[in-house]
């Protein structure tokens, strides 16, 4: 498979870093708090803001504090969090004009997560703090795309997450799902043309080889 684009926005969690074990220690965590399967959480926790999923679960309390509390746990415990496969030197090979992140996570602790992987913090970075809705919206993404000047019909978006997917569709972007389409970036080839940071051509598989 090939796909032709300006620019490339990533999801953090899942799609460049692997916290699953960070996430579901504090979910647990929270699930035992609270008399909830954790199972129950975790089916939709994935690619949303902490503070939508703890209201989904726990309307009863103030879900921005909670939130807060929350995310500030997670910045203090990198234990497990690695980097994608791959996922580093692909990064390096972009032109730093050509790529942003869209995450679900507050700046902080993408920073710190990021930091934990050795991957770099892009410029233009979406966080949670710097939209209304989280996705499935739209809007992150849709920011991601101006912040980089590029029409959103030439963004390809790389996503793990069923809410980020639906977000990049919504907003009239090609979208990879790690996982799906994909199971990692080792067989992944972008080619530069003339070097200018524009015309991106991603190729996976077989498509990759002949590139």
């Amino acid at each position: 498979m090939t796909y032709d684009c300006d620019a490339i926005l990533f999801d953090l969690d899942g799609t460049l870093v692997d916290s699953h074990l960070v996430v579901v220690r504090y979910w647990q965590r929270f699930a035992d708090q609270h008399g909830i399967d954790v199972n129950r959480i975790l089916a939709v926790s994935h690619g949303r803001r902490t503070a939508e999923t703890i209201h989904m679960f726990a309307p009863e309390i103030d879900a921005t504090a909670a939130a807060l509390e929350f995310n500030r746990a997670e910045e203090l415990d990198t234990d497990g969090v690695v980097p994608i496969p791959a996922a580093a030197a692909l990064l390096a090979g972009l032109p730093r004009e050509s790529w942003t992140i869209v995450t679900s996570c507050p700046r902080k602790l993408a920073e710190v997560r990021l930091q934990a992987a050795g991957l770099p913090v892009p410029a233009g970075m979406v966080t949670s703090e710097e939209v209304v809705n989280g996705k499935p919206d739209p809007y992150c993404f849709l920011l991601g795309a101006e912040r980089l000047g590029v029409p959103p019909e030439r963004c390809l978006v790389f996503e793990d997450a069923p809410a980020g997917v639906q977000a990049g569709r919504a907003a009239g972007m090609q979208v990879i799902q790690i996982g799906v389409d994909i199971p990692d970036y080792s067989r992944l080839r972008i080619s530069l043309p003339g070097r200018t940071g524009r015309g991106l051509s991603v190729a996976y598989g077989a498509a990759a080889l002949q590139a």
